[in-house]
């Protein structure tokens, strides 16, 4: 088991793989942290019994603090705070109380990015990291653990990353199951897509392309970081045959750490599963303009390695450009790799997450 962290301007990729098999990422994003984990103190604004807690200010920004963690105190009262789930879903941090000394209204300190916390959770990882500075940060708290590689993902580690930005995915015996998220839930649709021919009875062919794709399916749903209500649909099995399936589907869910529970089918024959929002899902966090904005620095920072004498622009839709110049940390990162700012342009004819790179134009 290895822990790499692959380092560009503005985002962290961190991958855990075993026999270069990814098992569990993460995207750390230090000029938008997630939050999970952060102290604060933080002043409750409004009481909502309706909700079951309460509105806080956090001073930049705000949160909500169920009643059972705190949330029943006085609105005016300041306490400490710490975030238990990040931002999703257009929804703000969720909170408990902490411990905390008295001060003002504001953060108090960052909690663990995604390097310790798969760091924590595979204790005996080693880390590779591309980045001295992120290096030299983690050194404190990581010590020996942490080694400096040219390169943090090779070509397959690379490809498996970049196959998660699909709804789309491959499943043992010719299976498919494709991805649609909603607001509500999470829905999950298994499709034998062939891998039932030619396999004789056709009932037991298809109890056993659909039983193989369970351990890929909950793989899926740990590296996607998928959340909340996940119903599955599985393909070519009466209500009562699928019922069968569900132990094999309990025991591949064992093995997550955020412990999602299998709730059994419902009477349409679909699956219910129910994994703890604490994390956005990755998918949330690839499509943002944000994320666009980033992917773009990723790009022009690997040209600038190629070539340290091309001056880059950045010609991309207005809700990229803003996006990135919201995002300080990135743009400094990219400053001090490249020796000089990406020169930025808007285009309001682009669709909205559209981004292009060019040699800066010479006035």
């Amino acid at each position: 088991m290895k822990i790499l962290a692959a380092v560009s301007p503005g985002e962290v990729r961190v991958a855990a793989v075993e026999a270069d098999r990814l098992i569990d990422y993460a995207l750390w994003r230090p000029g938008r942290p997630g939050g999970v984990g952060d102290l604060y103190r933080g002043r409750i604004t409004a009481r909502l019994p309706a909700l079951g807690g309460a509105f806080v200010s956090l001073g930049d920004s705000e949160g909500f603090l169920p009643e059972r963690d705190g949330g029943t105190a006085p609105v005016g009262t300041v306490l400490g705070l710490r975030v238990v789930r990040a931002a999703q879903g257009g929804k703000g941090v969720r909170l408990a109380a902490s411990p905390a000394e008295p001060g003002p209204v504001g953060l108090v300190a960052r909690g663990p990015g995604a390097v310790e916390r798969l760091a924590a959770q595979y204790p005996d990882a080693a880390i590779a990291i591309d980045d001295a500075g992120l290096l030299a940060e983690l050194r404190p708290t990581l010590g020996d653990r942490l080694s400096l590689v040219a390169h943090a993902f090779d070509d397959e580690i690379r490809a498996q990353v970049a196959d998660l930005g699909s709804f789309a995915v491959a499943l043992p015996l010719g299976a498919r199951m494709t991805i649609h998220p909603t607001a509500a839930v999470t829905a999950i649709d298994l499709d034998l897509a062939g891998g039932a021919e030619q396999r004789g009875n056709k009932r037991g062919a298809h109890e056993a392309v659909n039983r193989a794709a369970i351990p890929a399916l909950a793989r899926e749903i740990r590296l996607r970081n998928l959340a909340g209500g996940i119903i599955i649909d599985f393909a070519g099995l009466s209500v009562k045959r699928r019922a069968t399936l569900g132990p094999a589907l309990a025991a591949a869910l064992a093995s997550d750490p955020l412990a999602p529970r299998f709730l059994g089918f419902s009477a349409l024959g679909l699956a219910e599963v129910l994994r703890p929002r604490i994390y956005p899902p990755l998918h949330e966090m690839l499509t943002t303009p944000h994320a666009h904005a980033l992917a773009a620095l990723r790009e022009a920072a690997a040209s600038v390695a190629a070539d340290p004498a091309t001056a880059l622009q950045l010609t991309a839709a207005p809700t990229v450009i803003s996006a990135l110049q919201a995002d300080s940390v990135a743009t400094t990162q990219f400053l001090h790799r490249a020796g000089r700012p990406l020169a930025l342009r808007e285009d309001r004819t682009l669709p909205p997450h559209a981004w292009k790179l060019a040699p800066q134009e010479q006035r």
